[in-house]
């Protein structure tokens, strides 16, 4: 950098207020990581948090499914985002399928069924979730809610449970 040159420079100004840490978390595509990050959620079926949000009400997370089948039937309240890492899935009220490699966007509102074709061992999916899954039954009637608080909840009592502490699911929070 020549002198007088800050264009390489780190700002040097005062931190901004109220503004919290960055999130880093290392490793997320190692699927063979400590088997302990995994949340278990349902039979066969985890999640390995990434970002709880909840001052934004959103959570971002790794699913992995182990089944094949139908996994759930939800209407989501916010956008979902989806980075299919391996495997595939469809939702039975669309045509599209989500591939390996390929990227899926949910709209608020949207009311589907999440189907693990047969053939598939493993499915992995990153998700973005803003507000809530509402799970229902083929009318429509809800059946259950998860959001990003459910989500922290059941990750302190799994992080309890396998020796991490509860408190390990705290550094995803922000």
């Amino acid at each position: 950098m020549e002198k007088g040159d800050l264009s390489k420079a780190a700002y040097r100004g005062a931190k901004l207020p109220s503004v919290p840490e960055d999130l880093v978390v290392s490793g997320v595509l190692n699927l063979e990581c400590d088997e302990r990050l995994w949340v278990p959620q349902a039979k066969d079926v985890w999640f390995r948090p990434l970002c709880f949000n909840v001052s934004h009400g959103y959570f971002v997370n790794i699913l992995r499914v182990r089944k094949s089948g139908i996994l759930s039937r939800h209407r989501h309240t916010g956008p979902v985002h989806a980075t299919v890492l391996r495997g595939r899935w469809h939702y039975l009220e669309h045509d599209w399928w989500a591939d390996e490699g390929g990227y899926a966007f949910e709209p608020p509102g949207d009311i589907h069924t999440l189907e693990v074709p047969e053939g598939v061992d493993e499915m992995v999916t990153l998700f973005h979730v803003t507000g809530a899954y509402i799970y229902v039954d083929v009318d429509g009637v809800a059946l259950g809610i998860e959001d990003v608080f459910s989500k922290l909840q059941a990750a302190r009592a799994h992080y309890e449970q396998v020796g991490l502490g509860a408190d390990f699911a705290d550094r995803f929070v922000r």
